[in-house]
């Protein structure tokens, strides 16, 4: 039986705005991808998603979808996405798209409609009474701020931005839409759907309050009904004849939680973000690996390992964290040591090259490129900010368009100087550039990486080693050793035939990770 390529792919995550603009509007667009699609080829990824870029006004940059069955045409239009999707299977990459379930934009028809008092609508919406001059219950924005808006003498439910309305999944129509929007883009030619906030469809049926206002909102997500709807997905995905396949963004309170999504007939793939929300730390890793592959392994399913995404702060900044202010796992505030990060990251990266299962990598990673955390405030765009300020300077920072010529106008990524984020100075350091075929720069360590984890395979079994900040492990005829502390780590292994890092002889070099021949 012929493996499914998605258990063991890498897939290179395009946020499209800030990967390369090909009209000079300062807006990356699908035309710009499909002439960088050699670069990704040569990167040694095996498909890549595309964040949405479907029509929308742009509340949430693509995340407040108004129609669902089109491309915007800021990136191209459909004619654009289908010489892209065309050009992409050519080069033997997969292409996934990205599906916002759980709420629209308010200039979708259907809210149009409700807007308009048409009640029939608005039952595909959660509209409800308030309490006197008070919103219906004491639920809160994930952007901060309530999670609800009035209209006229009703209150509409929003889990993010006001611009974004939540769907009622309690009406079967809802539903039925969602299915035939699966079916066009299948019917299209895509390989796969990574599906947005995937835990968040079914809302408590009361919509009772929340005691204290908490981060994590049991009764506005994770309820079960939301599985029988992806059992649904999944057989209508399964009843093509070419493998395809469903990514969920679930975030859960447990691993154990996560696995309940994977079973056999429900998702064959949802993100690990417990190892991405570990900080640098031995144990820490250690215990995430083991938490995923026990738990998730039971369900049949691989890992789906990701270390960077368009809503945290880029692994550089996290893992070259010295001292922390605040902030979210995800989005830690504080001193960065770049240097530091940087070197963190590669080894983190090797590490989990090395792991059974399938890899997501943020564009942007594969250049070292860190947080960009000093974008003015009125350069902010994202929602997070606008809606929280200060207690959440959001994801503006890790969306900063691509360098790709060190001396360029837009660093090459727009012939137009002024891109929709502005680009740092420093960016010219990590321009495509001057890494591309330079040994040693993460881009090459990068492309060396994922061609040798090509070869790897067999059972994954932790080694032991002498040092608590050491961890060593073994997979078929791979060794691979990842350093956690600022000293030196002895080795029998003899030399590497890849580092993070170059060691001394017959050792593998602080924060970093090396790989021996068994």
């Amino acid at each position: 039986m012929t493996t499914s390529w998605w258990r063991n792919a890498v897939i290179y995550q395009v946020y499209l705005r800030s990967f390369v603009d090909s009209d000079g509007d300062g807006i990356g667009d699908l035309e710009g991808l499909r002439l960088r699609l050699g670069y990704l080829r040569s990167l040694g990824v095996d498909g890549l998603w595309l964040n949405p870029c479907y029509p929308s006004p742009g509340a949430d940059h693509g995340y407040d979808v108004s129609d669902y069955t089109d491309i915007d045409a800021r990136y191209g239009g459909l004619p654009a996405f289908d010489r892209l999707l065309t050009d992409a299977h050519g080069h033997r990459l997969k292409v996934l798209m990205d599906l916002v379930p759980n709420h629209c934009s308010v200039e979708h028809p259907w809210f149009q409609a409700a807007l308009a008092g048409d009640r029939e609508a608005r039952e595909r919406f959660i509209f409800r009474p308030g309490r006197g001059d008070q919103p219906p219950n004491n639920w809160r924005s994930m952007f901060g701020g309530p999670a609800w808006t009035r209209v006229d003498d009703e209150w509409y439910l929003h889990s993010f931005d006001p611009g974004q309305p939540d769907f009622n999944w309690r009406n079967p129509e809802v539903g039925e839409y969602f299915e035939d929007v699966l079916r066009f883009w299948f019917d299209r030619g895509v390989d796969g759907i990574r599906i947005d906030v995937a835990h968040m469809l079914f809302k408590h049926a009361d919509l009772p309050d929340w005691p204290n206002h908490p981060e994590y909102n049991i009764l506005s997500q994770n309820q079960p009904e939301v599985h029988e709807v992806l059992r649904r997905w999944r057989k209508l995905a399964d009843s093509y004849d070419r493998d395809l396949t469903l990514v969920g963004e679930v975030w859960v309170p447990s691993v154990q939680d996560l696995a309940l999504y994977l079973r056999p007939d429900e998702l064959p793939q949802a993100f690990y973000f417990d190892l991405l929300v570990q900080p640098w730390d031995a144990a820490g890793f250690r215990a995430s690996i083991d938490r995923g592959m026990e738990a998730i392994g039971s369900t049949g399913a691989t890992i789906t390992w990701t270390l960077a995404s368009h809503d945290a702060h880029r692994a550089v900044s996290r893992y070259g964290l010295v001292s922390y202010t605040g902030g979210p796992p995800n989005r830690p505030r504080g001193e960065v040591d770049v240097d530091l990060g940087v070197r963190r990251a590669r080894a983190a990266m090797m590490l989990l090259a090395a792991m059974p299962g399938s890899v997501y990598l943020y564009q942007g990673e594969e250049l070292g490129l860190p947080e960009v955390l000093d974008l003015p405030d009125e350069a902010r765009q994202d929602p997070t900010f606008l809606r929280s300020g200060p207690a959440d300077y959001g994801r503006d920072g890790c969306r900063v368009p691509l360098p790709w010529n060190a001396d360029q106008v837009a660093f090459g990524f727009s012939t137009k100087p002024e891109t929709w984020l502005p680009q740092p100075s420093w960016f010219a350091d990590y321009a495509v550039d001057s890494q591309l075929d330079v040994q040693g720069s993460t881009l090459e360590l990068h492309r060396q990486a994922l061609k040798l984890r090509r070869d790897f395979d067999g059972d994954f079994t932790w080694l032991p080693t002498e040092r608590p900040d050491v961890l060593a492990f073994r997979r078929g005829d791979l060794i691979g050793v990842t350093v956690f502390g600022s000293e030196p780590y002895p080795t029998p292994y003899g030399t590497p035939i890849l580092a993070s890092t170059e060691p001394a002889p017959g050792t593998v070099a602080a924060n970093s990770t090396a790989w021996f021949r068994a």
